[in-house]
């Protein structure tokens, strides 16, 4: 199968079962609910095709650059711990929630959101701060704590993947 396929059994199940309900949800909205033609930028499929292609063709590129250009020419680690994914794990997940939420972040123009939920987008700005300060805080407090433990262990017992 992997040397078919290129993957695994469990892959191509995941996959499968990804198109199933992909189509179960075409066939349950319909073609139409795709493409709205009063407001075509609301259409599910252009956010969708528009999602692919900004994903793969700009974000993927300017991410892996970053990525790369912080990579550092001698590993950071204090007692055999990465110091470099308690700091892209928060930087990562503050980018995805930003990207998510930023019309709410940025407060723009809120009618068609308080139209569709009754709901304004004042608190959008501080709340997206609480959560990238609580990613930074717990990606600090899980850093400590495997600073802590590796001070007990002994160097020869750490697996390989502990000591990247």
């Amino acid at each position: 199968m992997r040397r078919l396929y290129g993957a695994g059994v469990a892959h191509a199940a995941v996959m499968i079962v990804s198109f199933v309900l992909a189509g179960a949800a075409v066939l349950t909205l319909g073609v139409d609910a795709l493409w709205n033609p009063d407001r075509w930028w609301q259409s599910i499929a252009v956010w969708f095709i528009g999602a692919a292609i900004l994903h793969d063709l700009v974000l993927y590129p300017l991410y892996s650059l970053a990525d790369r250009a912080t990579r550092p020419t001698r590993n950071w680690t204090v007692r055999q711990v990465s110091v470099r994914q308690h700091i892209r794990v928060p930087a990562l997940g503050a980018a995805l929630t930003l990207l998510v939420f930023f019309p709410g972040v940025l407060n723009t123009d809120d009618t068609a959101i308080v139209a569709a939920t009754g709901l304004n987008r004042d608190p959008y700005l501080e709340r997206w701060l609480w959560v990238v300060a609580s990613m930074v805080v717990i990606s600090a407090a899980v850093f400590l704590v495997r600073v802590v433990l590796s001070r007990g262990t002994p160097r020869a017992a750490r697996t390989e993947s502990e000591q990247r």
